[in-house]
């Protein structure tokens, strides 16, 4: 039987992200088809000789990856999540940091932020060559060592191989959302004003242009997530901008965020980038119509179902919500998550990953639940055809 240690960044509990959420329902689906997965944060020391193959997460931060590829001489894959925290850094971000960053390439403002985590004690460094390697020659040795990459998206595929010019096979592992958790009642009315925003509070998801469009309108806006370590200052700048319209909650567990979605007609992310949009999907499978940012992998996964607004200007912003406020419940978009965005297909594109690095006679493979396998080809993943909902027309930045 396969057992893989899934190693994940230090802050993975503390500072919950999308990658939370996905690490631990990838390893949970991965359970119940009989392979043995245990969540590792970086910093602590692993059995290596227990595990047949590694998972690392978050393609970002390679000095945590560096030190268990080499220490364990074992084959691994990586869940990619490529951000680009780039145009956020480089035009948006305030104070002497902004300033340096507007004349570094991403690689070069990953490489000095690390460092700087490093230096303040807020995180580990791992690997004690990422000082010298730098950020870039890191992820080319990873991407050049993995067996296998797992991006969200072929879109996220095509950015990393732009990025580093290395051909790699790839097998997409598409974001996901609990079905048995989040069940839309369409008994319930929502609201037409309400609308949601669910995510860490940081410059990067830009609640401050969020906060701007909507002040002062029809709409209540809730904002649901905590302030992301570091950005307290953003956090207090969304706290003093908001008008009474505008209500703050606390990061809460996923199970109390069923309500939320149930009531509200609108979710909103307009990210300066942007994967997915875990919270995005979510929302759209518990009946929200969707306003989320064009800058990123959106579109692979929302098509024509979602509104796009541009993340610099308010007025995009207030239009976008403007439209998803009026426009009908997209069943469609209900079916297409529920057919394609499933946590327990994301096990199943993993566990084929996995295989793929593999030949038979390493392992004896065995699955409890072979029968929802499904033979995915490489470089390729399950789309089903779900036509598209012809009332959201709403696709360009306003």
């Amino acid at each position: 039987m396969i057992r893989v240690a899934m190693i994940v960044r230090s802050t993975l509990y503390t500072v919950r992200g999308g990658d939370t959420i996905q690490a631990m329902q990838t390893a949970r689906m991965l359970g119940k088809q009989g392979i043995t997965v245990d969540i590792r944060l970086t910093g602590e020391t692993i059995p290596y000789s227990q595990y047949n193959l590694l998972h690392f997460f978050n393609l970002t931060r390679p000095a945590d990856m560096l030190y268990h590829i080499r220490k364990s001489n074992l084959p691994f894959v990586v869940s990619t999540i490529l951000i680009d925290y780039s145009e956020f850094d480089k035009y948006h971000r305030k104070g002497m940091s902004g300033i340096i960053f507007r004349h570094l390439s991403a690689d070069k403002i990953e490489y000095i932020k690390a460092i700087a985590r490093w230096v303040l004690g807020k995180d580990k460094m791992m690997s004690p060559s990422y000082i010298w390697k730098g950020q870039k020659k890191s992820i080319l040795e990873i991407i050049n060592k993995a067996g296998m990459i797992l991006p969200n998206s072929v879109s996220e595929f095509d950015r990393i191989r732009e990025l580093y010019h290395c051909p790699k096979n790839y097998l997409v592992v598409p974001n996901a959302v609990d079905g048995d958790l989040f069940k839309f009642d369409h008994h319930i009315k929502k609201d037409p004003n309400l609308v949601l925003c669910i995510a860490r509070i940081e410059g990067l998801k830009n609640q401050v242009n969020l906060i701007r469009a909507l002040n002062n309108t029809r709409f209540r806006l809730i904002i649901i997530g905590a302030p992301a370590p570091g950005q307290i200052s953003y956090y207090q700048l969304c706290r003093k901008l908001a008008a009474s319209n505008i209500h703050f909650i606390d990061h809460i567990p996923q199970e109390q965020l069923v309500a939320h979605y149930q009531n509200a007609k609108v979710h909103v992310l307009p990210s300066w980038f942007e994967t997915t949009g875990l919270s995005s999907l979510e929302a759209a499978s518990m009946g929200c119509n969707i306003v989320i940012t064009d800058k990123g992998d959106t579109r692979e996964y929302f098509g024509n179902q979602a509104v796009y607004c541009s993340p610099d200007s308010p007025e995009s912003i207030y239009k976008a919500v403007e439209i998803a406020s009026g426009l009908p419940l997209d069943d469609n978009l209900q079916k297409k998550i529920s057919k394609q965005f499933t946590w327990q297909l994301a096990g199943i594109h993993t566990s084929a990953g996995y295989k793929k690095i593999f030949k038979p006679r390493d392992l004896k493979w065995e699955s409890p639940e072979k029968d929802l396998f499904q033979p995915i080809a490489e470089n390729s993943y399950l789309m089903p055809d779900i036509p598209n909902n012809k009332n959201i027309v709403s696709t360009r930045p306003l």
